[in-house]
């Protein structure tokens, strides 16, 4: 009720006050450099579900919507002056789409009291909202993504994986060691042996380490990498003869662009989830009609359903939904940046919410809180299908070990707000 209250005063502020700035949605992407492959699809999709609202519904709220775009090439100093150079617009949330660009922007948006969404990415940790006040990761993180994987992994063996061997080929960065501690703990726990391969930057030579591979014979790999390095190992994998359906990646490796080049032999191929895939979805017609036809697009209109596409899609989904969260708790149109990290902590997503924005089953159901900026961490398993050339969601959004993670982000977090002078609470 509280919220259809505040709705109701946007409208009344609205018809006492018609002309409004546009509420800004800074886009900060990489459309250039080795990861360029990765970073146009998202933002193509982030763009665009903003400009389909200002051309169906006349924004948010009433109130139009912008999308400044600043290129940061995926480098951490570049993403760094984007946001500096990005501030003086009034942005509501800051999605770096970077770990690296994410680490250095915590404490900055966190003194200039303006959120910061690092879906599915960044420092994990950062679920905790009583010490990362300002950061929020839902609807799922890097360890709920290794318990993902190890639950399936789980659920092929009986429940049983002892003495099972699983290799971890990572980007050798901030984002691939983001795994390490959580499947150190599951192989103690459950009794797999852990092998780190680690893969430098960016990625285009791995011939050692698949050699590595195929000499200690791994039951399973999982991958947690990112552009070029995702296609190559795929294609190693394939020239070793590594079984396909043993080989599972992050869902920043399961995209069109990990598989492609590798042709029939990518089929069976797995990859992590946190939303749909494809494009049978009631809101991708609206995309259609009221960007594509109409020459708004962002890229070339040719990318939608693809899993990038539809991430940067979602990604901007939940900030339009937090928007409006924000709007009917402070009763105004024009929020401010602190009001919209408000709207993002008593966000709640329902299945009958998407459903009615055109995204049924796109994506699990959760809700924020201040001690809870991840969300509930329920993760899918998509796999490639190289005929059809379409990934298919082969498991439902599944709970992944909250006490393993749940005492893992205490333990950071702690760390962190120790080191940094923070006294944890709730505002």
């Amino acid at each position: 009720m509280k919220y259809k209250l505040g709705t109701m005063a946007v409208a009344a502020m609205m018809a006492a006050s018609p002309v409004l700035a546009d509420l800004v949605f800074p886009s900060m992407s990489y459309r250039t450099g080795p990861y360029a492959a990765g970073g146009i699809p998202f933002a193509d999709g982030y763009a665009d579900y903003f400009t389909m609202l200002n051309a169906r519904d006349g924004g948010i709220g009433g109130v139009m919507t912008s999308v400044p775009e600043c290129e940061t090439a995926y480098n951490t100093e570049k993403g760094v002056e984007c946001y500096e150079s990005l501030k003086d617009t009034g942005g509501l949330v800051y999605q770096p789409l970077s770990t690296g660009i994410t680490y250095q922007l915590i404490p900055k948006t966190t003194a200039d009291d303006i959120p910061m969404h690092t879906m599915g990415y960044g420092r994990t940790s950062a679920k905790n909202g009583e010490v990362f006040t300002h950061t929020f990761n839902y609807p799922a993180n890097y360890w709920n993504g290794a318990s993902g994987a190890i639950n399936y992994l789980l659920k092929e063996n009986a429940g049983d994986l002892k003495g099972k061997k699983i290799a971890l080929v990572y980007h050798n960065s901030a984002y691939g060691k983001e795994p390490i501690r959580t499947l150190t703990e599951l192989g103690a726990k459950l009794g797999f042996e852990l092998l780190e391969v680690p893969v430098d930057h960016p990625g285009q030579e791995q011939k050692s380490q698949w050699l590595q591979i195929r000499r200690d014979k791994p039951d399973y790999v999982i991958m947690y990498g990112w552009g070029v390095m995702n296609q190559v190992a795929v294609q190693e994998a394939a020239n070793i003869r590594f079984p396909m359906e043993n080989f599972i990646g992050i869902w920043w490796s399961g995209s069109e662009n990990d598989v492609l080049a590798a042709g029939d032999a990518a089929n069976g191929y797995k990859a992590l989830t946190f939303h749909g895939v494809g494009k049978d979805f009631p809101v991708f017609a609206d995309i259609q009609k009221y960007v594509v036809d109409a020459g708004k697009a962002a890229g070339a209109g040719d990318q939608i359903g693809t899993v990038l596409y539809n991430r940067g899609l979602y990604a901007a989904m939940l900030a339009a939904e937090a928007a409006k969260t924000a709007q009917g708790i402070h009763g105004v149109a024009q929020i401010t940046p602190g009001q919209m990290r408000d709207g993002m902590e008593a966000l709640e997503m329902t299945e009958e919410k998407m459903a009615a924005l055109g995204l049924p089953n796109f994506g699990p159901s959760f809700k924020v809180s201040c001690q809870n900026h991840g969300g509930d961490g329920l993760v899918g398993v998509t796999q490639w299908d190289a005929t059809a050339k379409t990934w298919s969601l082969i498991s439902e959004f599944a709970a992944t070990d909250k006490d393993l993670i749940d005492g893992l982000i205490a333990e950071d977090s702690a760390a962190y707000a120790a080191e940094n002078n923070i006294e944890a609470g709730c505002k």
